[in-house]
């Protein structure tokens, strides 16, 4: 598995191509189109990437365009929007055969003290506790992400679910929120198809993301596990819209994100 995080964050690295162009490799998981978390996260990198490292970015805003081909590679244009007193923001397009992609901004905040509160964690059992109750860990053949999924409501559209990126990692804080960023999209819009009993495989179902937010509270190490809590209070007109919690074993709040997806059953 520490090969397949190698490989992951060398994903995310990006190759510098002049000011504020970057190109990022593409990795093909068996989706009809590219991965939308890889497009976010390498979106992160290339915006982090022109900024001062002094300040993190706190927020990610996304719309996706077009369906990526994971045959080929992205290149990420860079608009330096602002470099303020405490803010710094950036603009970024993701570029494949000469059309846009994928368009986001973010936000970066530097250090400050002030107010907090958070929910607390829901009071599920921790990753320890399911693996010696016998739950076994998911992931996909070759892949870094591991899962380990509480059984679906039927009568309610919530999913939860531990996951991790099993491997070391460096202390890069930066690094640790790209692959944050990446591992959000997962199961994420899959919430809304829930109370319809529709599977993501099932081929009537057309189904892809349109708009990913990720609002980053707090440092985070995404090879430890994290709770995702997601739920989704509406679906309607074709699409399904989720949010999510991210929890870390502490009960920290790390994450907050939300999504828009088409989920179009086609006859």
């Amino acid at each position: 598995m520490t090969h397949a995080l190698d490989t992951l964050v060398e994903l995310l690295a990006l190759e510098t191509l002049e000011e504020n162009l970057f190109r990022g490799r593409s990795q093909d998981l068996g989706f009809p189109q590219l991965f939308g978390g890889q497009v976010l996260g390498q979106a992160l990198s290339a915006a982090s990437q022109t900024v001062d490292p002094t300040r993190r970015v706190h927020s990610l805003h996304g719309y996706f365009l077009r369906p990526g081909d994971a045959r080929r590679p992205v290149v990420y244009q860079v608009d330096r929007v602002r470099d303020g007193g405490s803010f710094t923001t950036r603009r970024v397009s993701a570029i494949q055969n000469g059309r846009t992609i994928f368009f986001g901004s973010a936000s970066f905040h530097g250090e400050e003290e002030g107010f907090h509160h958070q929910p607390p964690m829901p009071p599920l059992p921790k990753p320890d506790e399911l693996m010696a109750a016998g739950m076994e860990v998911v992931n996909f053949q070759g892949h870094p992400i591991e899962f380990l999924h509480f059984e679906d409501e039927e009568d309610f559209p919530r999913k939860r679910l531990w996951f991790r990126l099993a491997g070391e990692l460096p202390e890069d804080a930066a690094l640790n929120r790209y692959l944050l960023a990446y591992s959000s999209d997962f199961n994420l819009l899959l919430t809304s198809l829930v109370p319809h009993g529709i599977q993501f495989r099932d081929p009537r179902l057309q189904i892809a993301s349109l708009d990913h937010a990720l609002w980053f509270h707090r440092d985070v190490k995404v090879n430890d596990w994290l709770l995702y809590d997601m739920d989704s209070p509406w679906a309607g007109g074709a699409r399904g819209f989720a949010r999510g919690s991210i929890y870390d074993l502490q009960g920290h709040l790390v994450a907050s994100s939300a999504q828009e997806g088409l989920t179009r059953m086609r006859s």
